[in-house]
């Protein structure tokens, strides 16, 4: 690592790597690889899921069978005393000015149920549907252009007639419309608020350019490589792509302060800024390094998922930490350098001023403090993080695609008047799919039976098998209608044999959720163990990784209690997505160990020099400032995703943000020293740094005996 700083921080060096990250920018704004990136999203529930899934199969059988993948458009025409003669004369109205558009993929329009009498309407009377099916290409566009013609001419409310279009066209273009413009106003509103925190910490109107400058490289990289990864078969998704902005941006801002605090402090000791930022690399570049490692193999372990859209955030995630951290590892100290101290005024640091002081200070002052009371602090933090984590009583998995928006949109809107007089599921038909030769009628009346189901009906045959199409009574988009799918798919193959197939919305849902339980007991005891791995290499030790992993899950519970208590209580969340704690616990062990991270290396430093109180007193005191200041930009990026109009992302935003916080200020700065204060010297078992400081003890008690006190 020091001879890598001394050449991109060095005399010629800088100017040869700022000038190469520049070229790698404009090759990648020349050929629009981050457009690229965001024209490669799938944000559809069926690319979500693994190939052996039912309705992953049963999808592929009815597209042949289909000529392609429909999705049904349903516009829904209600009036609450009843359906008038002249809304009857509207629908009709509406059939022949919609079915003479012509519109992209779209089949032409239809009443459903289909009559030729008249316009069929519901029990009550009223309420009437016409449907027609978009034939999914994977353009966006595909859909967006014909629910869009068809909301603009018939979408409104009309003296009392409520008219509105839903079903699965009308969801699918509500979620693409949600992701569109999802990473510029991310964006714009992250690096709004890093800017404000940047100005903050350093006081400086002019230094902030250039961490943000470092950080800007970095998220434009990272999508011209998220590009590259695409093309090789990731999935990358609306919520993937913004996740990877937020991480781009708070753990590149992270290490750049880091960096920067080093840089400082060693400004005030060498009078020549590129060796004063040789130093400052040699002492925070294997930091960086080892924090940004650990969270990109934390990341890496998400590739383990079932899910596509969870198995490509793995890569995505963990190339945007890679890309930020060899960004904040040489373009950063290049414009440093390149700049040089002027940049921090009006706070310069000149030669020979007053540094860093480890035994002076406020979080000095925290350090003594809980060292002299560190079992009654780490045994009241446990009890308080052991209360917040009894909020997970309350976790609720009730989010799904038809509850996930956080603004009203169309498509929800249509679905509850649909609810209000049909069976819920009629906007999106669950398919049951037989093989060739299949018997249609045992079939149709097993599934007709099973519980929830509405009605069956046949919908078309072919070479591929035929197709057979079952209305559930509860909403599709419902936790009531996922948990019928085993019902009527138990109830398909004892009729119809092995082969016959049950897919379509509502068991794509379930599907996602069925695999999103099975990758969160997968992944986070991997996770687990990896990160272990990492930390024994790093310290060199067993009991102190052990420690340090049961601090940052103790806080991950405490943080998804204290969410799950919010979103109900505060907020009203109809739920939670699944696979929020999934997310949750990766993000937050990964950057809650990245802090430890930072500190411990620090205490390590110091403790071969001090002793393990000591070294605990000053690591502290001199990372303090600056892990706090990391925390908050960090909290702050991933709060921003609370804007966002989707409820799993704000949720997540929440979760990680409160967990940040709750980890810089709760358990790194005092559950963390109190056990070190505590165990003393044997934090470091096996490795030869525990019996080192027990051997010097004995010979020189007053320089370290504190070191081997248990508090």
């Amino acid at each position: 690592m020091t001879r890598i700083g001394r050449f991109v921080g060095g005399r010629a060096g800088k100017w040869v790597t700022a000038g190469v990250w520049l070229i790698a920018i404009f090759a990648s704004v020349a050929f629009d690889l981050p457009g690229k990136f965001t024209d490669a999203e799938k944000n559809e529930s069926t690319s979500f899921l693994p190939g052996d899934a039912e309705s992953t199969r049963a999808l592929a059988r009815t597209e042949k069978l289909q000529d392609g993948e429909k999705a049904p458009m349903v516009v829904v025409y209600r009036r609450e005393g009843g359906l008038t003669a002249a809304d009857r004369q509207r629908i009709r109205g509406d059939l022949r000015e919609l079915n003479g558009l012509e519109l992209r993929a779209t089949s032409p329009f239809a009443v459903i149920p289909p009559d030729t009498e008249g316009i069929p309407t519901s029990p009550d009377g009223t309420a009437a549907l016409i449907a027609a099916d978009v034939t999914a290409d994977g353009e966006a566009d595909t859909l967006l252009d014909p629910v869009d013609a068809v909301r603009e001419r018939v979408s409104g409310s009309f003296d009392g007639l409520a008219v509105k279009v839903t079903g699965g066209a009308g969801f699918s273009a509500d979620a693409i419309k949600v992701f569109q413009g999802i990473n510029g106003t991310l964006l714009a509103a992250a690096g709004s608020l890093v800017l404000i925190l940047l100005i903050l910490i350093y006081r400086s109107p002019i230094f902030w350019l250039i961490p943000i400058m470092a950080v800007i490289f970095a998220e434009m990289g990272s999508r011209g490589i998220g590009f590259g990864l695409t093309e090789l078969g990731v999935t990358v998704n609306g919520q993937s792509s913004s996740i990877l902005s937020v991480l781009v941006l708070g753990a590149g801002t992270d290490y750049a302060l880091l960096l920067v605090s080093r840089y400082r402090e060693e400004l005030r000791r060498h009078e020549d800024r590129h060796e004063a930022m040789a130093r400052a690399y040699a002492s925070a570049g294997p930091a960086i390094l080892a924090s940004g490692l650990t969270v990109i193999a934390a990341l890496l372990c998400l590739a383990l998922a079932d899910l596509n859209g969870t198995a490509g955030l793995g890569p995505i995630g963990a190339m945007g930490v890679a890309t930020a951290m060899l960004s904040m590892l040489t373009l950063l100290p290049a414009l440093l350098v390149i700049f040089g101290r002027w940049v921090f005024w009006p706070f310069i640091p000149h030669y020979h001023d007053e540094g860093a002081d480890a035994k002076h200070g406020f979080w000095r002052n925290v350090a003594d403090w809980v060292s002299d009371h560190p079992r009654r602090v780490w045994v009241g933090v446990t009890a308080l993080l052991v209360v917040f984590a009894l909020g997970i009583v309350n976790f609720d998995d009730g989010l799904t695609s038809g509850n996930s928006f956080t603004d009203a949109v169309e498509s929800v809107e249509g679905q509850e008047l649909i609810s209000q007089s049909f069976p819920g599921g009629a906007n999106a038909p669950t398919d049951v799919v037989l093989p060739p030769g299949g018997d249609v009628q045992d079939v149709a009346q097993a599934v007709n039976a099973a519980p929830g189901v509405d009605s069956v009906r046949e919908v078309t045959r072919g070479d591929a098998g035929i197709l057979l199409q079952a209305v559930l009574e509860p909403e599709p988009f419902s936790t009531e209608a996922y948990d019928l799918v085993p019902g009527i798919r138990e109830a398909a193959k004892d009729a119809g044999g092995d082969e016959t197939l049950v897919g379509g919305a509502t068991a794509v849902e379930a599907d996602v959720r069925e695999a999103a339980a099975r990758d969160t007991r997968v992944i986070v005891p991997v996770a687990l163990l990896v990160v272990f791995l990492i930390l024994v290499a790093l310290l060199r030790a067993v009991v102190a990784p052990v420690l340090l992993i049961a601090t940052v899950i103790l806080s991950f519970a405490a943080s998804l209690g204290v969410g799950a208590v919010v979103f109900d209580v505060i907020f009203g969340f109809p739920g939670s997505d699944p696979s929020l704690p999934l997310f949750a616990f990766i993000f937050l062990v990964a950057l809650g160990i990245d802090y430890n991270i930072f500190l411990m290396a620090r205490v390590r430093e110091e403790t071969l020099r001090h002793g393990t109180r000591e070294g605990m007193k000053r690591g502290l005191a001199v990372t303090g400032g600056v892990i706090t200041a990391a925390g908050i930009v960090l909290a702050g990026t991933f709060s921003v995703l609370a804007i966002l109009p989707l409820v799993f992302l704000t949720e997540l935003g929440f979760v990680i943000a409160f967990g940040v916080l709750l980890d810089t200020f709760i358990v790194r700065s005092l559950l963390v020293p109190a056990l070190v204060f505590e165990l003393g010297p044997r934090i470091w078992w096996p490795s030869t740094l525990a019996s080192a400081i027990d051997r010097r003890a004995r010979r020189e008690p007053d320089a370290v005996g504190a070191g081997a006190h248990q508090g």
